[in-house]
C-alpha cells in the first residue's frame, strides 16, 4: 500500500496562513463535519507540486489566497441540456438563483440547499464529509477536506424511489474573479434511481465536492459537461459508496479551461455492484487537464470500468491517474481500465499513470495507455473520398473519443453529447 509521508512545516505553515484568513461556516448539524475536515487539512497541509499525486499538475492557483481573473465567455449558444425536460437548479459564481432555478418539489426525491439546512439532526449527516475522509485514505485528497470544511452551500438530495426526470445543475460565471466553493450531497435510498446532470463553468475558479451513497439495488447515473469559459480553473471531487447490486454510471465532457482537475474516489462494498466512470477531454492550447480515479473492490463479484479519451492539440496537456485496489476477499472482481490520447500536433502532451493493486486471487482485472497520432491511412482513406483534410480529421476524432461517449446509457444524451463535441471541433476547424 502507498505509505503516506509526513508534511513538511513550511507546508503546514503555509496553510495555516490560508486557512486563518478564511471563515468556516458553524452551527447545525454539518459542523462536526467541518471541524473534523479542517483539522484534517491542517495536519496534512494544502497540496504542492512536490506531492506523489501532484507531480504531474500545479496545484498553484487552485490554492492561492488570490483569484487568478478569468474572462467571461459567451459562445451564443443554447446551454447544454436545454432541450430536455428536466428541474433546473441554478448558481452563478457559486450562490443559489432562485429565479432561475424551478420549484425543487419532485415525486420520489427531496431536495434542500446546504445553506439552509440548520436543524441539528438530518439524513446528509451520516453523509456530508463522511465519504470524503473514508477518500482521503491511502491517497490525501487536500481540495475535498478543505471543501468540506468551508463550502457555505450546495444541494443535498435524497431520492427514495425512481425520479421521473433529471435533475440539473447549471453553473453560470458572472464575475472574473469569483472564487465559489459548492458541496453536494446525494443519497439514493434503495430501489431508488437518478439521473443527475452538471452543466456550466461555474466561476473563474470553482472547487466542487459531490458525496454519493448508493444502496442496494439503486442505480445513479451522472452526466457533466465542464466547457464554454476558456480561461476557467476547477477542482472537482466525486466521492461514492456502492451498495449490494447498486450501478453507478458517471460521465464528464470538458473543453476549454486553464486547469481542470477533476477526481473520483469510489468503495465498492456491497456485492455485484457496477461502477462506470467514463471521461471525454478535448484541449487546445493553454489547456491543461488532469482525470484522477481510485476505485475500491471490497465486496465480491463486482464489475468496474475506467474508460478515458483526450484529444489535445497546440501545446496542451492531459493527465491520467487511475487506480484500481482489490481488497482480499474481493473475489471474481472484473475491472477495466483504459487511458488513451490523440495528439494532432508534436507540442502536445499526454502524462499517465495506471495502476493495480490486487490482494484477491480469482480476479479478470486490465489496464492499459496509448498514446498516438491520427491513423494516416484512415485519413488517406476518407481524402481519397472527396472528404476534406480538416473534416476527415473531425470523423476520426470522433470515432476515437466514441468509446468513452457510448459509456452513457441514454441514447438521447448520448446524441447531445457527441453534438456539443462536433460542435467544438466545427469551431476549432473554422478558425
Amino acid at each position: 500500500m502507498l505509505k503516506k509521508k509526513a508534511p513538511d512545516q513550511r507546508k503546514l505553515d503555509a496553510t495555516a496562513t490560508r486557512l486563518d484568513g478564511l471563515q468556516r461556516p458553524t452551527g447545525g448539524w454539518a459542523e462536526p463535519a467541518r471541524k473534523d475536515a479542517e483539522a484534517r487539512l491542517r495536519a496534512m497541509g494544502l497540496p504542492q507540486g512536490r506531492d506523489e499525486y501532484w507531480k504531474y499538475t500545479r496545484p498553484d492557483t487552485l490554492t492561492s489566497a488570490e483569484v487568478t481573473p478569468a474572462a467571461i465567455f459567451d459562445a451564443g449558444e443554447p446551454q447544454v441540456f436545454h432541450a430536455f425536460d428536466r428541474l433546473k437548479i441554478v448558481f452563478t459564481d457559486g450562490a443559489f438563483d432562485a429565479e432561475a432555478s424551478d420549484d425543487l418539489s419532485l415525486e420520489n426525491v427531496e431536495i434542500e440547499r446546504l445553506r439552509e439546512s440548520s436543524a441539528d439532526i438530518h439524513w446528509a449527516r451520516d453523509v456530508y464529509g463522511v465519504l470524503e475522509a473514508r477518500g482521503q485514505s491511502p491517497v490525501e485528497r487536500p481540495l475535498a477536506a478543505f471543501n468540506t470544511a468551508f463550502a457555505e452551500d450546495g444541494v443535498l438530495i435524497r431520492v427514495t424511489g425512481k425520479v421521473s426526470k433529471p435533475i440539473c445543475l447549471i453553473y453560470n460565471h458572472a464575475s472574473e474573479t469569483s472564487d465559489a466553493i459548492l458541496h453536494h450531497v446525494v443519497k439514493v435510498e434503495e430501489g431508488g434511481e437518478l439521473t443527475l446532470l452538471e452543466n456550466g463553468p461555474a466561476a473563474a475558479r470553482f472547487n466542487k465536492c459531490m458525496e454519493i451513497d448508493v444502496a442496494d439495488r439503486a442505480t445513479f447515473r451522472h452526466i457533466r459537461t465542464q466547457g464554454r469559459d476558456h480561461e476557467r480553473r476547477a477542482a472537482t471531487h466525486i466521492f461514492g459508496r456502492l451498495g449490494e447490486e447498486s450501478v453507478f454510471k458517471s460521465f464528464t465532457l470538458t473543453a476549454n479551461g486553464v486547469m481542470t482537475r477533476n477526481e473520483v474516489v469510489l468503495e465498492l462494498t456491497g456485492d455485484d455492484a457496477v461502477a462506470h466512470i467514463a471521461g471525454a477531454c478535448m484541449g487546445d492550447g493553454d489547456f491543461h487537464h488532469d482525470d484522477t480515479v481510485f476505485i475500491t473492490h471490497d465486496a465480491v463479484n463486482c464489475e468496474s470500468r475506467q474508460v478515458f479519451k483526450k484529444v489535445l492539440r497546440n501545446g496542451a496537456v492531459g493527465v491520467f491517474q487511475g487506480k484500481i485496489l482489490v481488497e482480499k476477499g474481493a473475489q471474481k472482481t472484473d475491472g477495466y481500465q483504459i487511458s488513451q490520447s490523440l495528439l494532432l500536433d508534436d507540442n502536445s502532451t499526454f502524462q499517465a499513470k495506471p495502476e493495480l493493486e490486487i490482494y484477491a486471487d480469482d480476479v479478470a482485472c486490465s489496464h492499459g495507455s496509448t498514446s498516438g497520432a491520427i491513423d494516416e491511412e484512415a485519413l488517406f482513406y476518407l481524402r481519397s473520398r472527396g472528404i476534406p483534410e480538416g473534416e476527415a480529421t473531425d470523423y476520426l476524432t470522433l470515432a476515437f473519443l466514441a468509446e468513452a461517449v457510448q459509456e452513457i446509457d441514454d441514447e438521447a444524451l448520448q446524441d447531445e453529447i457527441v453534438e456539443r463535441i462536433s460542435a467544438w471541433l466545427f469551431r476549432r476547424r473554422a478558425r
